[in-house]
């Protein structure tokens, strides 16, 4: 085989193409362009190694998707209300960074409705459209509500989820059970299910606090999948260091191969090598 490259794992870059198109990222020089090995042996090696993405230090163990300890209780990016928006602390003088949260939580968000398994509410910036969709193995997205925060977002998510999902099943979404759905049709179901909650929201924040989107249409995504496992076996790079079969897919940000699949965002900061 031949070695692509060696560096610190994170999540695959995403553009919206038919299919969607990957690139692997380990260094800060350059990409691996992941479409082109569909249908052919790859082997990563995890060299036992973890650096934090934020600040670069060795540690044993990786928090929140790639942090050493130290970051994850510091950096706002790692705090619990990016988990839990409606629990949004910014107001209370308690943000751990608030030009980050000026930047990123005071920024317009869409309220969306995504089918990845099945039909689920979701929220992300308006500027993380379709990259959020990608990564959730979403295959359809209709964005159905606008706001001017993150707190915003999150109480109308809680709102939604009390009528549907707010969550992917991973592994329906790898195997590619995912029924066809009419968003359109359930956003207005939904928005009629949930009016009395939006007209509350309103109430305490505005009325131009959200704002509907009917002019948005649904948004189609095709991923770059040879075939879908029939049962999925997940790899552990904790467990075992070396993952090794032939490429028959990506989606989300998992790598479907032969012999399993593998998380690439789950393992961000481990340091590997890629061959093929």
């Amino acid at each position: 085989m031949e070695l692509l490259g060696t560096g610190v794992l994170r999540k695959m870059e995403v553009v919206l193409e038919s299919p969607v198109h990957y690139r692997l990222r380990l260094n800060d020089d350059s990409s691996i362009d992941m479409n082109r090995l569909l249908g052919q042996p790859i082997a990563l090696h995890y060299e036992g190694v973890i650096n934090c993405l934020h600040c670069g230090r060795k540690t044993n163990k990786s928090f929140s998707q790639g942090y050493c300890y130290p970051c994850f209780t510091r950096l706002p990016q790692c705090d619990s209300c990016i988990v839990k928006p409606e629990t949004c602390h910014f107001h209370e003088g308690t943000c751990r960074d608030p030009a980050w949260g000026e930047r990123n939580c005071f920024a317009p968000h869409i309220v969306y409705l995504a089918n990845s398994s099945g039909l689920k509410v979701g929220i992300t910036r308006r500027t993380q459209i379709p990259t959020r969709w990608i990564d959730q193995g979403a295959i359809g997205a209709l964005p159905i509500l606008e706001v001017d925060n993150r707190l915003h977002s999150g109480l109308l998510e809680r709102v939604f989820a009390a009528h549907v999902s707010d969550k992917t099943n991973w592994r329906a979404m790898l195997k590619g059970e995912v029924p066809e759905l009419n968003l359109a049709a359930e956003r207005d179901r939904l928005l009629a299910q949930c009016a009395d909650g939006i007209e509350t929201l309103k109430n305490e924040y505005g009325a131009e606090a959200i704002r509907t989107l009917p002019e948005q249409s649904v948004v189609e995504i095709d991923y770059p999948v040879l075939e879908y496992p029939k049962k999925v076996t997940t790899f552990n790079l904790d467990k075992s260091p070396d993952v090794a079969g032939t490429l028959l897919g990506i989606k989300g940000q998992y790598l479907i191969l032969d012999t399993g699949v593998i998380n690439i965002r789950k393992f961000g900061a481990y340091r590997v090598s890629l061959s093929a």
